[in-house]
């Protein structure tokens, strides 16, 4: 084991900044070392923003967003169109569909996908108060933007069965080749899926 190179209060932070996701022990000391570096410029307003968030963010209890509001800015931007929820696995879908402003809609967070095997089942995801934002009416369109995975496969089949029936049309999201992409480089899946859902030109 190394032996520390710094306080513990620097190796608490080291240790807890390498626990962030894309920073592994070498990236957290680097950081580490430019935040203690720039305490008044950067760790100091870090630390009060840290704060505040962990004070006054809160779950959206309309869609699973999370943000400082309940309901959250994206349920309250009336420029929306509230006849479309887009259905997502996470908060990070959501915010990559938000960055591509691929569709001013509605959302709607599962919190994770149905796995038997770790153990998520139906009453471990929102799936339930979905069918009930459905059931309530004005809900004209969902789309199923969940991974395409096995599980976001499964999970995507078990939420059309819970839908069956309701007056709301269900749609997926498109698979296949990627836009720049090069057939030569693309996996036999994704070929196979680009080519089930090809189109009219």
């Amino acid at each position: 084991m190394a032996k520390p190179i710094a306080g513990p209060e620097i190796e608490r932070l080291i240790q807890l900044l390498a626990k962030l996701p894309g920073l592994g022990p070498r990236s957290a000391r680097r950081a580490a070392l430019h935040l203690v570096k720039r305490r008044e410029q950067l760790l100091s307003p870090l630390a009060a923003a840290m704060a505040e968030a962990r004070d006054k963010v809160t779950i959206c209890s309309v869609c699973g967003n999370i943000d400082t509001f309940d309901p959250c800015t994206v349920c309250t931007d009336h420029s929306r169109d509230q006849t479309t929820v887009i259905v997502v696995e996470d908060v990070a879908d959501l915010w990559a569909l938000e960055r591509a402003k691929a569709l001013n809609a509605a959302y709607h967070v599962l919190g994770g996908v149905l796995s038997p095997l770790e153990g998520v089942g139906p009453d471990d995801l929102t799936i339930r108060q979905l069918v009930e934002r459905v059931h309530r009416g004005g809900i004209r369109e969902l789309v199923l933007a969940v991974n395409a995975t096995v599980e976001g496969q499964t999970t995507a089949h078990y939420l059309m069965d819970q839908l069956e029936g309701l007056d709301v049309k269900v749609t997926r999201l498109a698979h296949g080749v990627p836009v720049g992409g090069e057939l030569d480089y693309l996996d036999e899946g994704t070929l196979a899926a680009a080519m089930r859902s090809r189109t009219g030109l």
